[in-house]
C-alpha cells in the first residue's frame, strides 16, 4: 500500500493514509456524508455511499473531528505513523435531532467545495413537515427546495429548472425507478421509514450519472441494524406502514424488510353503491447486507409496488415498480474502493376492460451492470472512474381478449430494444487553499436495436406540412424494413463534459461556476404536464433524437452569524436539443408509428434561485424563493412551414415564473414540535380556446398560441403538531402522535379549467376543477 510521497524519502516527508467505516452506534448503519476534518491541516474528506473514508495526510499527531446531522460530533486523536484503518462509530444525538432540521451539518453551503446546485434532505426533516391526509412523502418535500415546481395539485412527479418531469433521473440503490407515484400521483413510491439517505443535483452532475437532461434524484435504502432488533412504523387516516430489522450474524450480517399499504377503499365499501369499486397501493422495501470481512461486502436489496384501482370490475388498472440490485463492495487498498452492481428495473402497466373483453399490457424493463471505482489519491485529490451498461426492453402495448367471444384479436405491438453502455471519470481537486475543482468526461453510447420493422417515408420525413391548411399530417409510409434481433437500427455517441469550480473569498463565504452536458436517450410519449401511467417509454431512433442538455450556474455561498445561519444564491442557463413537441391533434395512444405525430424541438430555461436558511435554535427551516422563465420552440423544418406556434417560443408546461416556499420547525419542548409549509406557485400555463364556430349544427371551439393562458396562482399553507409523551424516556417503545392540517385556509386550487355551454342558459362557462381543500389529519408513529 502507499505509504511515502517524496523525491528523497526523508521520513519527514513521509505520507500515510487513514482510512475506514463510520457507522450508527446503535444499528451499525454505515452513515453517507459524514464530514472528517483534520483542523491542524485545515483538510478534510467525506464519507461515500457506503460510509467508507479515505485521507492521506503527512506523518504526525492530530485531532480527527467526526460530524453528522443527527449525531454527536466526535473528536479523536491519533498517532499517524503507517497506514492506519480506523472505523468509527457515531452515537444519535436526540436533543439535536429536535431542534435541528436542517439537512447537514452546521457548515450548511459546503463553502470550500467544488459543489453547487445539489440539494439534500434527511428523513428526520421529511417527517416533520406537515402532509396531506398523514402520509409522509419524499417527493413532495421536494417542491420546498430552490428550482423544483410541480405539475399542478395532486400531480406526480416533480420539474426541476424548467424541465419536464420525465427529464429526472431517480434512482433507488441505484435502481432507475420509472413511475415515482401512488395513486396516480398523490403519493410517492418511497416509504420514509426505509430511506437512510436522499440528494437532488440540480445541476453540476458528476460524471458518473447519465441518461436525463435535467436532474438526478439519488435515493439509499437503510442496510438494517447488525447490532439488535428493532421495529417502527405507523398508522396513518389512509395507509400504515411498518418495518423490521435485525442482525443475521451479530455485528457482519443484517436485514431490513418494510411494507406500506393503503386501505381507503375499504370505506368505499361502506356504501352500497360503491361496494365493486377499489383504489389502493402498496409496497415492500427489502434489504440483506452481510461482511465477508474487512475488505468485501455483499448487499442484496429490492422494491416492489402496486396501485390498484377498478371500478364496478368493469375498469381495472394496475401499474407500478419492481427493482433488484446485487452489490460488492470491495477494497483494493486502504485508497481504492470498489462498487460492482447487477441490477433489474421492470415498469409494468395494465389495463383490463371487462365490458370490451380486453386487457391491454405495456411496460419498460432494464438491465443494468456497473463497476465504480473511488481512488483517494491525496488529500488534495481523488478520482472516481467506472463503466456501466444498460440493455433495455420497451412493450408499447399487447391487446389480448379476455374471452373467445370479444371480437377483439390479440395484437402485438412492435416490442422495442435498445442498449446504453457508457464509461466516465472524474476528479476532486484542490488547486490552492482557496480553489477547488471538480470535473469529469462521460463518453455515452445507444444502440436501437431490432427486431421490428421500421417504417419508411419519403424524404425521410414521418410528417408532412399542408401548404393548403397550413398544418402537419401524418406521413404515408412508403415502405418498412426488418431488423431482426439485435440488429442495430441507429446508434448515437456523445462526450459529456462536467466542470465546477469554487473560490473561497473567506472561511464563510465562496463563489461558485458549473457546467455539465447530459444526453437523454429515453422519451416519454406523454401530451400532458404531468407523468400517467398510461405514458410511454421509448428509445430513440433514426426520427426520435436524443435530447442533449447543456447547463451553465453562477452561485455565491455564505454563512454568517457563526453559521447559524446561511445564504445560496444561484442563476443559471439550460437549453435542451431535440425535445420532442406534438403536432396539433396527436393521437399517441396505442400509436404505432409516433415518429408521425412529434417534431424535434428545443428548449430553454433560466432564472435565479435564493435560499435563507437558519440553522441551529428552537426556531429553524428555509425560505426559498425562485424566479425563472422554461419556454419551448419548434421552428419550421424549411421557410415554407410554419413550425408548431408559429414557429415562436412559447411557455412551456412547466413555466413558473414565480416559486415561494417557507418551511420551519419550532421545538418547544422535548414534548411538543410544531412545523409550517407555505407554498405559492405561478399557475400552470395552459391553452384555453378563443372562439368557436359552428359546422352542420355541431359547436367547434377553436384555440390560439400554445399556453398563452394560465391557471390561477397555486398557494397553500400547511402546519403539523407533534406530541412525543413523556413516558417515551423510560422504555424502549417510542411512539409519537402528528397531527396536520392541509391547506388551512381551504384554497381551492385549479387542477384543471373546462368549458362546457350551460343547458340551461346556453351560455359558454368555464368550470374549475379542484382536487383538496382543508384536509385535516393524524396519524400515530412508533419504534422499539
Amino acid at each position: 500500500m502507499f505509504s511515502q510521497d517524496n523525491n528523497n524519502g526523508s521520513l519527514a516527508n513521509q505520507k500515510f493514509t487513514l482510512s475506514g467505516t463510520i457507522t450508527d452506534a446503535k444499528s451499525n448503519e454505515t452513515l453517507i456524508g459524514v464530514n472528517v476534518y483534520i483542523p491542524e491541516l485545515k483538510t478534510g474528506t467525506t464519507t461515500n455511499e457506503y460510509g467508507f473514508y479515505s485521507i492521506t495526510i503527512p506523518k504526525g499527531n492530530y485531532t480527527v473531528q467526526l460530524s453528522f446531522i443527527s449525531f454527536q460530533t466526535l473528536t479523536e486523536s491519533i498517532n499517524l505513523d503507517k497506514n492506519t484503518k480506523s472505523n468509527f462509530k457515531l452515537f444519535s444525538n436526540e436533543v439535536q435531532l429536535e431542534e435541528v432540521v436542517i439537512t447537514t451539518d452546521k457548515k450548511a453551503t459546503n463553502i470550500r467545495k467544488a459543489e453547487m446546485s445539489i440539494n439534500k434532505l434527511s428523513i428526520a426533516t421529511i417527517k416533520k413537515m406537515p402532509v396531506v391526509l398523514g402520509e409522509v412523502d419524499v417527493l413532495k418535500s421536494l417542491l420546498l427546495l430552490p428550482g423544483v415546481t410541480n405539475a399542478g395539485e395532486g400531480a406526480s412527479g416533480f420539474n426541476v429548472r424548467g424541465g419536464g418531469a420525465d427529464q429526472n433521473l431517480i434512482l433507488l440503490d441505484e435502481a432507475t425507478i420509472f413511475n415515482s407515484s401512488h395513486v396516480f400521483g398523490f403519493f410517492s413510491v418511497f416509504n420514509p421509514d426505509a430511506i437512510k439517505d436522499l440528494k437532488l443535483y440540480k445541476g453540476g452532475i458528476p460524471a458518473r450519472f447519465g441518461g436525463r437532461a435535467s436532474s438526478v434524484l439519488d435515493m439509499y435504502q437503510k442496510d438494517g441494524s447488525s447490532t439488535g432488533f428493532h421495529m417502527n412504523g405507523g398508522i396513518g387516516l389512509i395507509s400504515s406502514r411498518l418495518l423490521a430489522e435485525g442482525p443475521i450474524v451479530k455485528d457482519k450480517g443484517s436485514f431490513l424488510i418494510g411494507g406500506r399499504a393503503s386501505y381507503a377503499h375499504l370505506f368505499l365499501k361502506l356504501s352500497d353503491k360503491q361496494k365493486n369499486n377499489a383504489a389502493y397501493f402498496y409496497d415492500l422495501n427489502t434489504k440483506l447486507s452481510y461482511k465477508l470481512n474487512p475488505n468485501n461486502n455483499l448487499f442484496l436489496s429490492g422494491y416492489f409496488g402496486r396501485d390498484v384501482f377498478s371500478l364496478d370490475k368493469s375498469f381495472t388498472n394496475t401499474y407500478g415498480n419492481a427493482i433488484l440490485n446485487l452489490r460488492w463492495n470491495h477494497l483494493y487498498s486502504d485508497k481504492l474502493f470498489s462498487n460492482l452492481s447487477a441490477i433489474y428495473s421492470d415498469y409494468y402497466f395494465g389495463l383490463g376492460l371487462d365490458l370490451a373483453n380486453i386487457n391491454w399490457n405495456s411496460g419498460i424493463k432494464n438491465y443494468n451492470i456497473k463497476y465504480d471505482f473511488k481512488n483517494y489519491i491525496s488529500d488534495k485529490f481523488k478520482l472516481n472512474f467506472g463503466v456501466n451498461s444498460i440493455y433495455y426492453a420497451f412493450n408499447p402495448g399487447t391487446i389480448s381478449p379476455t374471452s373467445a367471444n370479444s371480437g377483439i384479436n390479440f395484437k402485438q405491438l412492435d416490442k422495442k430494444y435498445a442498449f446504453e453502455p457508457a464509461i466516465y471519470i472524474e476528479a476532486q481537486q484542490e488547486i490552492s487553499s482557496k480553489i477547488s475543482l471538480s470535473y469529469g468526461l462521460r463518453y455515452s453510447l445507444f444502440y436501437r436495436l431490432g427486431q421490428s420493422n421500421i417504417n419508411l417515408y419519403a424524404n425521410n420525413e414521418p410528417v408532412t406540412f399542408d401548404q393548403d391548411t397550413q398544418t402537419y399530417q401524418k406521413a404515408t409510409p412508403i415502405g418498412s424494413q426488418f431488423y431482426g434481433k439485435n440488429k442495430v437500427i441507429q446508434n448515437y455517441n456523445y462526450l459529456e463534459p462536467r466542470f465546477s469550480i469554487a473560490y473561497e473569498l473567506n472561511k464563510n463565504q465562496s463563489i461558485k461556476a458549473s457546467y455539465n452536458r447530459m444526453v437523454q436517450y429515453l422519451q416519454l410519449v406523454s401530451n400532458t404536464s404531468s407523468p400517467t401511467p398510461l405514458d410511454i417509454w421509448m428509445p430513440s431512433d433514426q426520427y426520435i433524437k436524443p435530447q442533449i442538455a447543456d447547463q451553465v450556474a453562477l452561485g455565491y455561498f455564505k454563512n454568517f452569524s457563526d453559521e447559524k445561519y446561511s445564504l445560496e444564491v444561484e442563476t443559471f442557463y439550460k437549453k435542451i436539443q431535440n425535445r420532442m413537441d406534438y403536432i396539433d391533434g396527436a393521437d399517441l395512444v396505442a400509436n404505432e408509428a409516433i415518429e408521425q405525430v412529434v417534431l424535434n424541438g428545443q428548449m430553454r430555461s433560466y432564472g435565479l434561485e435564493l435560499m435563507l436558511r437558519k440553522n441551529e435554535g428552537k426556531l429553524t427551516g428555509w425560505i426559498s424563493y425562485t424566479l425563472s422563465k422554461s419556454q419551448q420552440q419548434t421552428p419550421g423544418r424549411n421557410s415554407s412551414e410554419t413550425g408548431i406556434n408559429n414557429g415562436e417560443w412559447y411557455s412551456s408546461a412547466y413555466d413558473k415564473l414565480h416559486n415561494l416556499a417557507v418551511t420551519s420547525s419550532y421545538n418547544l419542548n422535548k414534548k411538543w414540535t410544531f412545523g409550517a409549509n407555505f407554498i405559492l406557485q405561478s399557475g400552470q400555463p395552459v391553452t384555453y380556446p378563443n372562439g368557436q364556430y359552428t359546422y352542420q349544427d355541431i359547436v367547434v371551439p377553436s384555440y390560439g398560441l400554445r399556453n398563452e393562458n394560465r391557471l390561477p396562482v397555486y398557494h397553500h399553507l400547511d402546519i403539523s403538531a407533534t406530541l412525543t409523551p413523556h413516558k417515551n424516556d423510560n422504555r424502549s417503545w417510542k411512539s409519537e402522535w402528528v397531527f396536520s392540517i392541509y391547506n388551512v385556509y381551504n384554497r381551492k386550487n385549479a387542477a384543471s379549467i373546462n368549458f362546457k355551454q350551460n343547458a340551461d342558459t346556453g351560455n359558454n362557462e368555464a368550470l374549475r376543477t379542484s382536487i383538496f381543500g382543508m384536509v385535516p389529519s393524524v396519524s400515530y408513529n412508533f419504534k422499539f
